[in-house]
């Protein structure tokens, strides 16, 4: 696309909104490869590496509905190839990915293959030792998004520790991440830990999930610095500079590449009094309020499959609409997206109300709640996490598996 204005773009799009004090800096879209399933081949569809290490041994998976070669389950093709498949541990969303965010999930049996399935996210988030009891080695495929608040890379935690503790294997199937070409937000600090955000990362890491999970093995993160016997399929042909289209929905309300690259960005407004689309067809593509002073769409949120009771259930909603914007300029921005949530604190009439006890918990820290209530700007924002960021990319260093983007 060659080089774009950042304001004129931003101008194109929220024409009603004033932006003269954003920054004048200059966009390069480069020209990186956009691959698909097709391109390269992921680690569960590398079974000649791994079906060898799971012959004879008592096995347990933590799979969704992304846990697929090519068109096929893998659970249903472990059982295909005689693999001793003895349980399905499933996280949010539940094993089939249908579950609206937050609920509960139980446990059950699957229809299709007889195999119990114990839930992660129900009573419990780790699994206990008598779910490991009889397991030799636990097998890990899960598509993830990249982003420090999507809750699989913390079931994924708990499940190592769970191993750890019972002296399980644990192996991954590793996937691209469609966010692993840049690394921005602030960084976690502890006292703000949660089933939302377990380690000092920032927001975006940059990583895949076999890299993140040899991170919180290598950095000593499991619980009393305990190591989990880990072991990984990578992924053949992949680079973080690629972008990565995803072949399976990751959850209900990620339902395209759009909500995927606006996730980030648009993730944190769950902590304020904002909708980002639940419960609409559009989820984490637009933003609005009841109240919102101006807009140029509008929504009302309703039932939805994976969005029951969704915020401002049945009553409009004003504000943007934002699909576009993710693919031809969020992609490309390498960072994220402030502007949005300054915008709309000062587009809300009642900024009392805007943020709730969640958003701390989402950014990791209470600074940049601070930061939007005293107007500071977003380019000073960016820069108050780059010293930590730097740090971060220190020790991300050492646990990349692919050709990076540094």
């Amino acid at each position: 696309m060659g080089k774009v204005k950042y304001k004129s773009l931003l101008l194109a799009v929220f024409s009603v909104l004033a932006l003269t004090s954003y920054s004048q800096e200059e966009i390069s879209f480069a020209n990186e490869k956009v691959i698909t399933a097709d391109s390269i081949k992921v680690g569960a569809q590398r079974t000649e590496l791994y079906f060898p290490l799971l012959k004879g041994k008592r096995v347990a998976v933590l799979v969704n509905q992304t846990s697929l070669i090519k068109k096929t389950f893998l659970v249903d093709s472990l059982l295909h190839a005689g693999i001793n498949v003895k349980k399905i541990f499933c996280p949010e969303h539940g094993f089939r990915g249908k579950a609206n965010a937050g609920e509960i999930i139980k446990n059950s049996v699957d229809s299709i293959t007889g195999l119990p399935i114990i839930s992660l996210y129900g009573k419990r988030k780790k699994p206990k030792s008598g779910d490991l009891k009889g397991i030799d080695v636990v097998v890990y495929d899960i598509q993830d998004v990249g982003v420090r608040f999507y809750t699989y890379i913390s079931t994924m935690t708990y499940m190592m520790e769970a191993c750890a503790e019972n002296n399980v294997e644990f192996l991954i199937l590793d996937r691209p991440n469609p966010n692993g070409y840049y690394v921005d937000g602030p960084i976690l600090q502890k006292e703000f830990s949660s089933f939302i955000g377990l380690h000092p990362v920032p927001i975006v890491y940059g990583m895949t999930i076999a890299e993140y999970a040899t991170m919180v093995n290598g950095e000593g993160w499991l619980s009393n610095g305990i190591k989990c016997n880990l072991k990984y399929v990578t992924v053949d042909n992949y680079n973080h500079l690629y972008f990565y289209q995803l072949p399976v929905a990751p959850s209900p309300n990620l339902p395209n590449m759009e909500a995927v690259y606006l996730y980030p960005s648009l993730g944190l407004f769950e902590g304020t009094v904002v909708s980002v689309g639940r419960g609409t067809d559009l989820p984490f593509q637009v933003i609005g309020h009841p109240d919102m002073k101006n807009g140029n769409y509008s929504f009302t949120p309703e039932n939805k499959p994976g969005a029951l009771n969704p915020k401002y259930m049945g009553v409009k909603c004003n504000g943007y609409k934002l699909d576009d914007f993710a693919d031809i300029y969020i992609k490309n921005l390498r960072k994220i997206y402030l502007f949005w949530l300054t915008a709309a604190y000062k587009n809300i009439p009642d900024t009392a109300q805007y943020f709730n006890t969640y958003f701390d918990k989402l950014a990791g820290t209470d600074k940049l709640r601070k930061q939007v209530i005293a107007g500071v700007s977003e380019d000073d924002i960016h820069l108050s996490w780059k010293a930590d960021i730097e740090k971060f990319k220190k020790i991300r260093k050492k646990y990349i598996l692919y050709p990076d983007f540094e």
